[in-house]
């Protein structure tokens, strides 16, 4: 378990400093502790609560085996970005945004895999033929590729999440993952607007000591998710192996279970579901807010969300937040239907095939 952070550290790191009185957004108003010398001073005690609901999120995302994608290109964050998110082997952009980075995604996987198309010409030998002049053009483009795309090479699909240091300089990045339902998490400062987070952070996003401390909460939650993950993979090829294992007695009450009646194993399957309930996030399109949404509704389980209907599955989303009625549920039963057979790669192939996740 992740060491919470506590207001102490948060004060000594400086997370508490706002901006200028007569820059204030006055949507941060809640998150505003007092203002002394001109200057607002951020409520450590909602920074705590909101952080620590921000890093469960990020836990179970990353539990999930989806990426999150953290966006910081201001001078002061984006070197401790660049070293607290590589230790997490999570993408990141640190240099500039490049438009269009969401919503035209398989634009951009292109660029990666001319990357990628170049550094086997160098294995080849293909490189080697080429003039010296092409050879030098070649080069520059590689590099400047590297620079804007090389931390997220390895990115296959959209991510699960995204996190954002300073929402008014990012704030292409938020529209984008506004457009396409991705959460979206940040630090978000007094001079800017909460209303776009999903998951809002009051603190202070112009220091480096209050960046690295939030950071590291952020990076350890992931962290903590990953090796939830990890552990989860081993158990089950655990007791793969076990059954593979198993005595002849146990095939033969496999067997039997198996030719019992059909309604059956459906009827248990089910009860077993609906009693423990599934994460729902693991269906492509359906973030915290809106497996949320389902779990309130009654559809908390992949058997119960295979046998709904998408026309009322958007009508719930709607009735809990409108800013999930844009959502196309129409491929979650299909899913649902996948993963409660535990068809899983079949629904990762489908995923991958998908233009970045999405039909």
């Amino acid at each position: 378990m992740a060491v919470k952070a506590e207001v102490k550290d948060l004060l000594e790191a400086g997370v508490h400093f706002g901006h200028l009185t007569r820059k204030w957004n006055p949507n941060m108003a809640p998150y505003i502790y007092m203002e002394r010398n001109g200057i607002h001073v951020i409520n450590l005690y909602k920074t705590v609560a909101k952080l620590d609901e921000a890093c469960e999120a990020l836990t179970k995302i990353a539990a999930s085996g989806r990426k999150v994608l953290f966006v910081a290109t201001k001078k002061q964050a984006k070197d401790i970005v660049a070293e607290k998110v590589s230790a997490v082997n999570m993408p990141y952009i640190t240099e500039r945004w490049p438009g269009g980075m969401l919503t035209n995604f398989v634009t951009i996987r292109k660029a990666v895999k001319k990357m990628t198309s170049i550094d086997r010409m160098k294995k080849d030998g293909t490189f080697d033929t080429l003039s010296k002049k092409e050879r030098l053009q070649v080069e520059r483009l590689r590099a400047k590729l590297e620079k804007n795309l090389g931390s997220i090479a390895e990115m296959t699909r959209l991510p699960g999440a995204i996190f954002v240091v300073d929402t008014m300089r990012e704030h292409i990045a938020v529209k984008e993952a506004q457009k396409l339902n991705i959460p979206v998490f940040a630090m978000v400062d007094t001079n800017s607007d909460p209303r776009p987070i999903d998951y809002v952070i009051p603190a202070n996003d112009d220091a480096s000591k209050s960046i690295e401390i939030i950071m590291k909460q952020v990076t350890d939650a992931i962290a903590e998710g990953l090796t939830e993950r990890k552990s989860e993979k081993a158990e089950a090829a655990e007791e793969k192996a076990t059954r593979a294992e198993a005595p002849a007695s146990t095939a033969v009450e496999e067997v039997e279970t198996a030719t019992a009646p059909a309604e059956a194993a459906p009827k248990v399957k089910k009860q077993a579901a609906e009693a423990t309930g599934d994460d729902l996030t693991k269906i492509e399109g359906i973030g915290p807010k809106a497996a949320e949404a389902l779990v309130e509704a009654g559809l908390g389980t992949y058997v119960a969300l295979a046998e709904a209907d998408p026309e009322k599955i958007k009508d719930l989303l709607t009735e809990f937040s409108s800013r999930l009625a844009h959502l196309d549920p129409g491929s979650w039963p299909k899913q649902a239907k996948m993963a409660a057979d535990g068809e899983w790669e079949a629904l990762n192939a489908w995923q991958e095939e998908a233009k970045g996740g999405i039909e």
